[in-house]
């Protein structure tokens, strides 16, 4: 669980394809041809890959279903393999061709880490974009790391533990005006720890949670989106505010309460080059487990760290992007991110930071924008994941 994968002789031929076209694409711009031979260059050497890439797509896809490969990788799950089905998909009611794509992944993974994990999310959007549903359940059996509470812990200090859980979560959205969405949430998870580390904080009870949990809540979400592709935003905001609220008269065996503040903004700082913001910032009150407390690190919050790595009541990340194109569907990421956890918010400050960086490869799969993601980032370690769609 400890090892890190450096080479994935294990990837499937369209991710070779891939990575063999970027070498070739950075080889051929470093030629100083003149501009017609460079042109001749790239028809002669640089199309054909890349048909071959498209081709391989368009075998894969389906007019309703995709079916590909998974294939990830993370700290957290090490090198994983198994299956992706996906539909991306419009309700017939779209007459004016102006609806949101709608879409229903499903995958199942088998990891290194001996972690098998099977999801399915459904994004729905009807009625000329005014109601939005989203929907996930997720079935795991999770070996995994714990570091302890804080914002300054030792990495020599982390603990395995393993868990099964089942989460579900279910929010509708109405759109009160236009780009601003508010709903109903409920989300319901129970946890079975069954393996820790002997003497470590989870065996000896030094935390709540430790012996597992039953989280069942309720709480209301409101989301202004002005985004002009949810897949691929050029331009607009993604805001999204939330909370939560876990009780034991909704069968939750721990009482706490949990707000997220989570805003996104994305320019076009020139053509097809786009500047994405963020600023994240999460806080917690009552008594919750130590599983649903606030955290960094994963490949969502702070890539370069260990999803948990640092985790308390409260936290705070700001993540910045800046997203380019290469050569038709490829492009590239330069990404840094800040952030930091406290059990008050008045212990935030600049010096409690944490810091994080990196670069990425992104090959577009479908017209809609859906990426192939490849990162590499440096935080405390130097991280790799693999994966689809963008981080934010």
């Amino acid at each position: 669980m400890k090892g890190r994968i450096e080479t994935l002789p294990l990837l499937p031929m369209k991710y070779t394809l891939v990575a063999i076209l970027i070498v070739l694409s950075l080889a051929t711009q470093a030629q100083e041809f003149s501009e017609q031979d460079t042109t001749t260059q790239r028809r002669g050497l640089i199309d054909p890959l890349f048909d071959i890439a498209d081709g391989v797509v368009d075998f894969i896809s389906g007019e309703k279903w995709s079916f590909i490969p998974a294939v990830v990788y993370s700290p957290e799950t090490n090198l994983g393999l198994g299956a992706r089905a996906i539909r991306i998909f419009k309700a017939q009611e779209d007459l004016k061709g102006n609806l949101r794509p709608s879409s229903l992944p499903i995958t199942f993974l088998y990891t290194l880490n001996k972690q098998a994990i099977f999801t399915t999310e459904l994004d729905l959007w009807r009625n000329e974009n005014r109601d939005y549903i989203n929907a996930r359940i997720e079935l795991t059996d999770y070996p995994f790391k714990f570091y302890g509470i804080g914002n300054e812990l030792l990495a020599e200090d982390e603990e395995f533990y393993a868990t099964r859980y089942a989460y579900f979560h279910l929010n509708y959205e109405r759109q009160l005006v236009p780009g601003l969405y508010l709903g109903p949430r409920y989300e319901f998870r129970v946890d079975d720890i069954y393996r820790k580390e002997p003497g470590g904080i989870l065996e000896t009870g030094q935390v709540a949670g430790s012996e597992g949990q039953r989280l069942s809540g309720i709480g209301l979400v409101m989301n202004f989106d002005t985004r002009d592709n949810i897949f691929q935003p050029t331009r607009g905001w993604f805001n999204r505010l939330s909370w939560m609220s876990f009780q034991n008269a909704l069968g939750s065996n721990f009482t706490f309460d949990q707000y997220y503040l989570d805003l996104r903004k994305y320019l076009e700082v020139y053509e097809r080059h786009v500047l994405v913001l963020q600023s994240y910032w999460s806080f917690t009150t009552g008594a919750p487990p130590f599983q649903h407390v606030s955290l960094i690190g994963g490949s969502d919050l702070m890539r370069g760290y260990f999803e948990g790595r640092y985790r308390d009541r409260h936290a705070v990340v700001h993540q910045a992007e800046y997203r380019l194109p290469v050569y038709r569907n490829l492009g590239l990421v330069l990404f840094g991110s800040a952030g930091q956890v406290a059990k008050q918010v008045d212990h935030f400050g600049w010096n409690r930071m944490k810091y994080g960086a990196g670069l990425g490869v992104r090959y577009k799969l479908n017209k809609e924008g859906l990426n192939l993601r490849i990162d590499i980032a440096y935080g405390d370690q130097r991280a790799f994941y693999f994966g689809l769609n963008e981080v934010l």
